[in-house]
């Protein structure tokens, strides 16, 4: 390959590698595997290699992705960097040159960076791109093992990796009826949990952190060195109450069986994990080495070869979901990989089945990503023949494909499609809606198989069918009697609760009540309004209020929306007019609350004194409840620029009168 040629090659691995990094650490999306990122990026390495050039913006230079906008910014104090990496068992003995060397797991989650000072966590920062990361201070302090007091005084600063290891992974996808909405995997559930804006949502997410390294530690103005010793400084956290990366003294001699030894753990390890990572035990050595321009020389990561087999594609299968994604998932002729027998493989979508230019009886390559989940790694034929479905698998409606976060998937068109209706019906008898217990998405699909329900006023009518639905498989007669009792129960309820239930496009719970109260909880008042009617209510708008009129009418939505009307019984809020004085107001919550548990019970005191909550701030809003009131988060900058008041949740209460 000619110099010019090089170059220009080097421009595109450079192009599609931050692209694929882009979906991956900003928008939690996969647009390649794992496998065809390390190839094209040792591909590039190479490259730069031989020419002696490194384009500016590498990714070979470069870590992660940039912090999203919505969290709060902050410059390490020194970068930090990627780690040089190998696959050779041999090349790490030979690294170690005569040297003790501290081996341990390299876990596969979110770096943070964390702060004490006189015994308390004061800061937490992501690692973001290396130079500028997230400070998600109040999150950390929702991690389940992160000490939040220390009995060490001095100033620590320590670097760890926050994860979810693999059976909580379960059992927060396990909480979810809907298949689309199920997580992919841990590492993007942990990267969304730590870098949300409201810390509640990640108390519930069982966020663990495993400290990797200690940074630097000062009592009374003197840097501690631990006896120059990586053991004695991970002994020191231990004692301070962290969770330690598990780890073990090697030498040279030593190494290739302990590297065995964390190979059959791994089949087993709860926390996800995509290799180990070699330092040297004498920090100074480690220290005195420098670094490349590219990677620290005091350690070096080590990735499994991942086991590969050659099969055959026989089949590609196409699995519609609930919100018409149409999913592609391989079949091949069955290999064992990594202890137990593989036959199929998720292609995630349909850009990564235009890379692997699949076709039927190609001949590939699968492996286990982190020895864990089954990967397509190349397409040895690449006949490129796959058909890309024109016609839904599920109700035969017209397909397209649509470029969603980078990456291209099939959707279904037909919006009767049966994979909709569940997902339809799902949100009908879910919490904020109609609540109604019992109805699982599994067992809407019986129901709806059956005939049983066609329409949402059908649920209202499943006592006719009480003996086929206490035969069904997983319910019984005291399963289906509990079922029939929350149905009776959810006939009570509100017109804000059937609006948001029925699915109009965008219109949430919050939208749902100020329509409703709006035209005093009057249904035809609400039908009647024009769009220019809806559209005049606070924070409605011309496009939400195009939604509902549309909707509304209709004619089969009118029609089925009237017939539930008829099966429920409306009950309207009773409001305390003497009781209303934040009637007009606009709030929006943000940060971490100490009187009331959670943002939604504080927005439903809001509300029922005539006030209204809303998610970003502007010109309208009259206060932004935050308790920290003097940080530089994008909500308090928002309200400075705007002369939007900041006031403390204890503020609020005293304004208001309010006690709980």
């Amino acid at each position: 390959m000619k110099s010019e040629e090089k170059l220009l090659r080097m421009k595109e691995l450079s192009k599609i590698l931050k692209e694929a990094s882009e979906a991956y650490y900003a928008k939690d999306c996969e647009i390649m595997s794992n496998y065809e990122y390390d190839a094209l990026y040792d591909e590039l390495v190479r490259l730069e290699e031989e020419t002696g050039i490194v384009l500016a913006g590498s990714p070979t230079t470069t870590v992660g992705y940039e912090a999203v906008d919505e969290l709060p910014k902050e410059r390490h104090q020194s970068p930090m960097l990627s780690l040089g990496k190998t696959k050779d068992r041999e090349e790490l003995a030979s690294w170690l040159n005569g040297k003790e060397g501290v081996l341990s797991w390299k876990l596969d989650g979110l770096t943070v960076v964390l702060t004490y000072s006189n015994g308390q966590l004061i800061k937490a920062v992501t690692r973001g791109n290396g130079e500028i990361g997230e400070v998600i201070t109040n999150n950390a302090k929702t991690f389940v093992n992160l000490p939040l007091s220390i009995g060490f005084k001095g100033d620590l600063v320590i670097r760890g990796e926050a994860v979810i290891t693999y059976s909580d992974f379960e059992k927060i996808n396990s909480t979810i009826t809907d298949e689309e909405l199920k997580y992919k995997n841990p590492r993007n559930l942990c990267s969304g949990s730590v870098r949300q804006l409201n810390n509640e949502i990640t108390a519930k997410r069982s966020v663990r952190l495993f400290a990797f390294t200690l940074v630097s530690a000062t009592e009374n103005g003197v840097e501690l060195n631990f006896d120059n010793s990586i053991l004695k400084s991970f002994e020191f956290l231990k004692n301070q109450g962290f969770e330690v990366v598990e780890h073990y003294l090697v030498t040279p001699e030593t190494i290739v069986d302990k590297i065995g030894e964390f190979e059959k753990k791994i089949l087993t390890y709860d926390v996800p994990s995509d290799g180990l990572v070699l330092a040297y035990e004498d920090i100074a050595y480690g220290a005195s080495l420098g670094r490349t321009a590219k990677f620290p020389r005091h350690s070096i990561a080590f990735k499994w070869s991942d086991e590969i087999k050659e099969t055959c594609l026989r089949e590609v299968e196409w699995s519609a979901s609930r919100t018409g994604l149409i999913n592609p998932v391989a079949i091949f002729d069955p290999v064992e990989l990594e202890g137990t027998t593989v036959s199929r493989a998720s292609v995630h979508n349909v850009s990564i089945v235009e890379e692997l230019k699949l076709g039927i009886g190609d001949k590939i390559t699968v492996y286990k990503a982190n020895m864990i989940i089954p990967q397509i790694a190349e397409n040895l034929t690449k006949s490129g023949t796959l058909e890309i479905p024109c016609v839904c698998p599920v109700c035969g409606g017209k397909t397209e494909i649509k470029a969603v976060s980078e990456a291209k998937s099939l959707y279904c068109t037909n919006p009767d499609c049966a994979a909709k209706q569940i997902k339809s019906f799902t949100q009908f008898v879910s919490r904020n809606a109609m609540n109604i217990e019992g109805l699982s998405e599994a067992t809407l699909e019986k129901l709806i198989d059956l005939g049983f329900i066609k329409e949402y006023a059908d649920i209202f009518n499943l006592e006719r069918f009480k003996g086929e639905i206490a035969k069904l498989e997983g319910l019984g007669e005291k399963s289906c009697q509990n079922l029939l009792d929350s149905v009776e129960t959810a006939r009570n309820t509100t017109l804000h609760q059937v609006i948001f239930s029925v699915g109009i496009p965008n219109v949430g719970v919050a939208n749902a009540k100020l329509l409703c109260r709006e035209y005093d909880y009057d249904f035809e008042k609400i039908f009647a309004a024009s769009v220019e009617e809806l559209s005049a209510i606070d924070h409605i708008g011309e496009v939400i209020a195009g939604s509902i009129y549309d909707f509304l009418h209709d004619a089969k939505n009118e029609a089925e929306l009237r017939k539930l009307l008829s099966e429920v019984n409306l009950q309207k809020p009773e409001i305390d007019e003497s009781a209303q004085n934040m009637a007009g107001l606009v709030f929006v919550i943000t940060g971490s609350l100490n009187h009331f548990e959670n943002r939604d019970a504080l927005k439903a005191i809001i509300e029922s004194k005539g006030g209204k909550v809303t998610g970003s701030v502007t010109s309208k809003t009259n206060a932004l409840i935050n308790n920290d009131v003097t940080s530089n988060s994008s909500k308090n900058k928002k309200a400075k620029e705007l002369g939007v008041e900041i006031i403390s949740e204890d503020d609020f209460m005293e304004r208001y009168s309010i006690t709980i």
